[in-house]
């Protein structure tokens, strides 16, 4: 029965996210929220792996998370389920393609998802912030304003941010200091 509740939850996740694997963020917080799969600080972690290792994020996310619920089956059906509805729009597009083409309102409606999607990989992103750079429960207990936030995770991130920006390597090189740096400093 899981595989299956796996199978709608990620074919619904795949029709919905418009922009990419990004975007795919709202629906797992929801699902974590309506399941309890997961938590919203594994989706860091999702976040982290599928960013960091070759495919699309949205399938690696997909997969992860399926696995993480129901083992190797529910990491396939997890993926198949995310792919599903691209699939099927995909070749439904193909057939119709010539005679939509120059629609205006086919043009109209993409033209009015591209805010969508950013309104979308927005709300994650700040998502992700929350989780990773704000401590709310350490806050809570001391009332210390400098108990709210991670500092070694905000310096972490400003370093990379700005050596991103300032020496031009590659994302990976990154991405590899900061699994290194984190090991190191138990982030």
């Amino acid at each position: 029965m899981i595989l299956l509740r796996l199978v709608y939850e990620f074919a619904k996740t795949g029709l919905f996210s418009v922009g990419g694997g990004l975007a795919t963020l709202p629906f797992l917080y929801e699902m974590s929220d309506k399941t309890g799969w997961f938590s919203h600080a594994d989706i860091a972690d999702m976040i982290a792996v599928s960013e960091s290792t070759p495919g699309a994020i949205g399938i690696n996310m997909s997969t992860y998370a399926g696995f993480r619920t129901a083992g190797i089956p529910g990491g396939i059906i997890a993926s198949f389920g995310l792919a599903l509805p691209s699939i099927v729009i995909t070749l439904i597009i193909a057939k119709f393609l010539n005679k939509f083409r120059d629609s205006r309102l086919v043009e109209g409606a993409f033209y009015g998802l591209r805010p969508a999607s950013i309104a979308m990989i927005t709300a994650a992103g700040i998502n992700v912030a929350k989780v990773a750079l704000v401590n709310i429960p350490a806050f809570q207990a001391s009332g210390s304003l400098m108990d709210l936030f991670t500092w070694k995770a905000i310096a972490l991130g400003a370093l990379i941010f700005i050596g991103q920006r300032k020496l031009k390597w590659s994302p990976v090189i990154f991405i590899v200091l900061s699994a290194v740096v984190g090991i190191a400093f138990q982030f």
